[in-house]
């Protein structure tokens, strides 16, 4: 990420993340990097080599598979999240933008809010709830905010 626009905006969801620039509000969108990360859609099984192990309930007859608490898709996305907030703070840093717009999916958007530094969490001008990650250029501009 190395291109200096004042206005960022970050399409994502736990599969891709599209980062989009503007020169001004009423510049057009260029994108600046696309990320993949398809562990995001892959089944938990797929993720992990070996089936989760087996166990016996304390109480009874029961056998089941043992869950970890969180999933392989979970962690997965947990660190996709924190890639995500951890190169957007170096751009903060490097001061590549000035104002920050999120659309994300809905369940992918709590996640990445929860892992921005405050500092970045400061620079976002508008969040939408709404996964675009496959949207064009002009249908995302289409969905943000006018004041942009």
């Amino acid at each position: 990420m190395s291109s200096r626009l004042p206005i960022w905006i970050l399409v994502a969801d736990s599969a891709r993340a599209r980062l989009l620039g503007a020169a001004h509000r009423a510049a057009p969108l260029q994108e600046i990097e696309d990320l993949v990360h398809p562990e995001g859609r892959m089944h938990p099984r797929d993720i992990t080599s070996d089936l989760p192990g087996r166990t016996f309930d304390r109480q009874g007859q029961g056998r089941h598979a043992y869950e970890p608490p969180t999933g392989p898709k979970e962690k997965a996305v947990l660190e996709f999240a924190r890639a995500i907030a951890q190169e957007l703070e170096k751009a903060r840093r490097e001061g590549l933008f000035e104002h920050l717009h999120l659309v994300a999916a809905p369940e992918f958007l709590g996640i990445l809010r929860q892992h921005l530094h405050e500092p970045t969490k400061a620079l976002l001008a508008s969040e939408t709830s709404s996964d675009l990650t496959m949207a064009s250029i002009d249908q995302i501009r289409r969905a943000l905010p006018d004041y942009l």
